[in-house]
């Protein structure tokens, strides 16, 4: 795979400042047990129909678990004209840590 622009949780401001968009790419299950607080979540599949739900002049940082399809969706926004950045290691390093996290259930969230 091409190499894309990234960064790592331990590189990000605690509060992402105003402009910031944090992405998450996940599935929908995975975003329900557990996410980052004001995150925007669109699942990696449905990104080539949803790039007008994704604001233009934000700065973006591309999430997923791990940081494989982060990087794929980076590639794919880079390709369509808009910059964006992936999280190396995804919401498994927010998770380590210990960023905020969310959940839509009544469970502790967790990353899935």
């Amino acid at each position: 795979m091409t190499q894309v622009p990234s960064t790592t949780v331990a590189e990000l401001p605690a509060v992402l400042p105003e402009g910031v968009v944090l992405l998450d790419v996940r599935e929908h299950h995975e975003w329900a047990a557990g996410h980052a607080p004001n995150a925007l979540h669109i699942p990696m599949g449905e990104i080539p129909g949803a790039l007008d739900a994704i604001p233009a002049d934000a700065e973006l940082l591309v999430v997923c678990k791990a940081g494989g399809r982060s990087a794929q969706v980076v590639a794919y926004l880079s390709q369509a004209g808009r910059g964006a950045v992936n999280v190396d290691g995804g919401m498994m390093s927010w998770f380590a840590a210990g960023r905020a996290l969310v959940s839509d259930g009544v469970v502790e969230p967790y990353v899935v």
